[in-house]
């Protein structure tokens, strides 16, 4: 009898771990909550990648409900994308701020000088399109830390007040935007101008 607890602390330990290990098959990466979504927009001041003299903070993406676009000439992803997002800026009115990151101006990955970032970044957008009102410069990946930001292309939903309103993991096609992020963003579009009319 007294063997019998000691030999229930490993089944107990293996029960648990296939329990976890199970609901992980049937979960979707993509699905997972955000740990910014309902939050303001992290404080930040970073530079706009085209004119490094111009610098952005949280006030900058106020006012207006935008989508921040996480995204590098780097992620074969966000190419397969742009065209998408630029459509959607010039059809729709669409707002897109890209939080751009360069994964060889970091010293782990290699060297890279900005005026070559800037050169890439101004071909991509040239061949596939150009849907960004800006470009923030997240030099060290420090604003992508603080949203929680594993990869690219993400992107975070932000009211005019500044609150991330969505995360969305993953591209943004035409099933992706007509069935989540579209209705979302147009709703809090609406919101926002009948505030401004009643003002």
């Amino acid at each position: 009898m007294k063997k019998f607890p000691l030999v229930a602390v490993p089944v107990l330990l293996f029960t648990v771990l296939i329990v976890f290990l199970f609901q992980g098959l049937f979960s979707d990466p993509r699905e997972l909550d955000s740990q910014a979504t309902g939050k303001p927009l992290p404080d930040f001041s970073l530079p706009d990648l085209m004119q490094p003299d111009t610098s952005y903070g949280p006030d900058d993406l106020t006012g207006k409900v935008r989508i921040l676009n996480v995204w590098g000439v780097w992620c074969v992803t966000c190419a397969v994308e742009l065209p998408y997002l630029t459509k959607l800026s010039r059809e729709q009115d669409v707002t897109f701020v890209g939080l751009y990151f360069d994964q060889d101006l970091d010293p782990d990955f290699g060297t890279k000088t900005l005026s070559r970032v800037q050169q890439e970044v101004t071909d991509m957008l040239s061949r596939y399109g150009n849907p960004y009102a800006f470009n923030i410069f997240d030099v060290y990946r420090d604003m992508s830390l603080d949203l929680g930001v594993t990869g690219a292309p993400e992107h975070f939903v932000i009211d005019a007040e500044g609150i991330i309103r969505m995360h969305h993991i993953g591209d943004i096609n035409e099933r992706v935007w007509n069935n989540k992020i579209g209705p979302l963003y147009n709703r809090l579009r609406q919101q926002n101008r009948s505030l401004e009319a009643a003002e």
